[in-house]
């Protein structure tokens, strides 16, 4: 078997360019390179999940990355190439972000409930650190992990302003921050605390009815949107298997093909993107 030498030739520039980058680069690299492992850590502390080895593991993404844009160059698809590689770049930090959102979003629907509990027990005789342990053994995940770090650092000895305000900043819940200020006020001012957390949990149980409101109304409109963002491909995918394969393989064999696919899928993404935000409920 003949190994032809212009393939050699041209992997091993590839390979020279791309080593070139990477060492002139190296100090933007690691800049960036903090700047990501910051932002995802927040989001990852949020999930509940280790940071421990995140910063391997971006290395390695980054690796996985310059090597699908170098096949990709090899076989012709530069476009593509980029294309694929800022997609690779930027999925993973979309879905841990959709996580976290969705996980923040269940604690501010149980928020409400946990509040009505811990007005009950409060109203039955119970301290302040017997009411929080209640929550944290009997409410839902995943606000029942945020109750029990919470009584786990009060039964610790720091002082309970100090576990409110953190869980503040961990949680970064509007809602909470008002609950939080108000356990803090009635601990300070000796007020009745538990009427204070009722009528704080009625307005929040108050905005949640209408955000489930609005969501079901836009329910139909989020589905549409969907299905438009579909739609490019199933039609991409019948003109290349029925209608007119050949002329539709150029889009994938030629440059001005390529780049065409490449901006068609980008305005799709960011209509979708654009759609979903319009239809976002945010009271």
């Amino acid at each position: 078997m003949t190994i032809n030498p212009l393939i050699v030739s041209g992997i091993a520039l590839v390979g020279s360019a791309v080593g070139l980058l990477a060492w002139s680069a190296d100090e933007y690299y690691q800049q960036g390179l903090e700047l990501v492992e910051r932002d995802l850590k927040e989001k990852l502390r949020r999930l509940r999940m280790s940071t421990k080895r995140l910063r391997k593991w971006l290395v390695a993404w980054t690796v996985a990355v310059l090597a699908t844009l170098v096949a990709f160059i090899l076989a012709g698809a530069i476009s593509l190439g980029i294309l694929f590689a800022v997609l690779m770049c930027c999925g993973p930090w979309y879905v841990i972000r959709r996580m976290a959102e969705k996980r923040q979003q269940q604690i501010e629907d149980q928020l409400a409930d946990a509040m009505v509990s811990l007005s009950s027990a409060i109203r039955a005789g119970l301290s302040l650190g017997q009411s929080l342990q209640i929550l944290a053994d009997q409410c839902p995940k995943p606000i029942s992990q945020e109750f029990q770090q919470m009584v786990g650092e009060y039964q610790m000895g720091k002082p309970l302003e100090r576990v409110l305000q953190e869980a503040k900043e961990r949680l970064k819940s509007e809602n909470f921050a008002l609950f939080a200020a108000a356990m803090e006020a009635s601990r300070q001012s000796g007020g009745r605390l538990n009427e204070t957390v009722e009528r704080i949990a009625h307005s929040v149980l108050e905005l949640q009815r209408l955000e489930r409101k609005i969501i079901s109304e836009t329910a139909e409109a989020r589905t549409s949107s969907l299905y438009m963002a579909l739609a490019p491909v199933a039609v991409l995918a019948m003109y290349y298997f029925f209608l007119d394969p050949t002329n539709t393989e150029r889009l994938f064999t030629t440059v001005p093909g390529q780049l065409m696919l490449c901006a068609s899928l980008v305005l799709n993404i960011l209509s979708y993107v654009w759609a979903r935000a319009i239809l976002n409920s945010d009271i």
